[in-house]
């Protein structure tokens, strides 16, 4: 079950993500993408402000009372689109890998909704920059995007689950995204001599290999972490043993602890190898995102206004946390609030994840995204206010 009842209204919404997915922009360059959403505003006589956090967008309808927001996110992926949509990117080694083209379609949609029938309230529209990389969540806090907002509501395309579905969890539901980087200096030689070396390959090598067994070895395994390398670089030619290599990771984990452990694991290790091999380590720790924490009161608002949309049958729960990462979690260290998953999975494209240069989504769950948002603020709002009048 989903609703496109409204067929202007639905193809309205695929043309502006059609629109913002053949020109999509990479973190902190999401000017075309912010004029669009400028003019879809204007016409709909929505008060907003431009150069929010550099590129973001937010506008408010209402002019009294509580104030509940909706946020959306608008960049793109530095990957090159194998799609073969007869809308793809225009842009080369630029794509809207994850969904983002759809979020801002759907947060327009709302305030289409909600303009129509305005909520009593305030309803404040966050259209953000730079999720995927830049926290632009954080810089959108810093310029005033969260004053006076009681709680905010965010969602994502998700392929592992249908149209017609909303995954909605309290808790934590997206993990920690801390990332490394491991320099590590041996000493150069001639391969046919490598007792005169360090070989600075076969250093990473270990040191790829052993980090995994923090995760088989040393953490509980009934919470969900993970480590991962995704960059190697090391030697110049076949018969020098390297004296350099540089590696690149992220470490995903879904609590506080466990998290400790494996930063912790990661240095002893990082030390251990290299004292092993006589090797010169340097390993850089950097934080990431937080975990988005949902809160309880604001999840079963969204559960309520998710049921009204897509009936019970249609709302699920995220059957374990994601190990992916959402700046939406600042958000929610500053105010309550729920992040939910809007089923978007696409016939033939099944198989294509998130990031990929294959990924797309079912247009069908654009309205349905569209129409929960403007329910969700609307029974936010509600009972808020039946809070400053108990």
């Amino acid at each position: 079950m989903f609703p496109e009842d409204d067929k202007e209204f639905f193809k309205w919404l695929i043309k502006i993500r059609r629109n913002i997915h053949e020109w999509p922009e990479l973190a902190y360059e999401e000017h075309r993408t912010a004029a669009l959403i400028a003019e879809e505003l204007s016409r709909l006589d929505i008060p907003y402000r431009t150069g929010v956090a550099k590129t973001g967008i937010v506008a408010e309808l209402g002019h009294e009372g509580p104030c509940v927001a909706l946020r959306a996110d608008m960049d793109a992926l530095p990957l090159q689109e194998e799609t073969g949509l007869p809308f793809a990117s225009k842009i080369p080694g630029v794509m809207h890998a994850c969904g983002h083209d759809g979020h801002v379609a759907m947060l327009l949609g709302a305030a289409h909704l909600l303009k129509a029938n305005p909520p009593s309230g305030r309803v404040r529209f966050i259209f953000q920059p730079a999720e995927e990389k830049g926290a632009g969540a954080l810089e959108m806090i810093k310029a005033g995007a969260l004053k006076g907002v009681s709680a905010i509501f965010s969602g994502h395309i998700d392929r592992h689950f249908k149209v017609g579905e909303i995954a909605i969890n309290e808790g934590l539901i997206c993990a920690f995204t801390d990332t490394f980087t491991i320099n590590i200096e041996g000493k150069g030689g001639h391969a046919a001599w490598p007792h005169e070396a360090i070989d600075a390959v076969v250093v990473g090598s270990l040191l790829v290999v052993n980090i995994q067994t923090i995760i088989s070895r040393e953490v509980n395994p009934a919470y969900p972490c993970v480590i991962t390398v995704g960059k190697f670089e090391g030697g110049t030619a076949h018969n020098v043993i390297a004296e350099r290599a540089y590696l690149e990771g992220t470490i995903r984990s879904t609590h506080p602890e466990v998290r400790k452990r494996i930063i912790d694991g990661l240095k002893r290790i990082a030390k251990g190898v290299g004292d092993l091999h006589r090797a010169h380590i340097k390993l850089k720790i950097k934080e990431g995102y937080p975990p988005v924490i949902n809160t309880p009161e604001e999840a079963e608002i969204a559960r309520e206004a998710a049921r009204l949309i897509v009936g019970k049958e249609g709302v699920l729960k995220q059957p374990h946390p994601s190990l992916g990462g959402e700046d939406f979690a600042f958000y929610l260290k500053k105010v309550p609030g729920c992040f939910v998953r809007f089923g978007a999975v696409k016939k033939g494209f099944e198989k294509a994840p998130a990031h990929s240069p294959k990924f797309d989504f079912d247009e069908r769950a654009l309205p349905v995204g569209a129409k929960f948002l403007a329910q969700v603020a609307r029974l936010a709002l509600k009972k808020l206010r039946e809070k400053e009048d108990s």
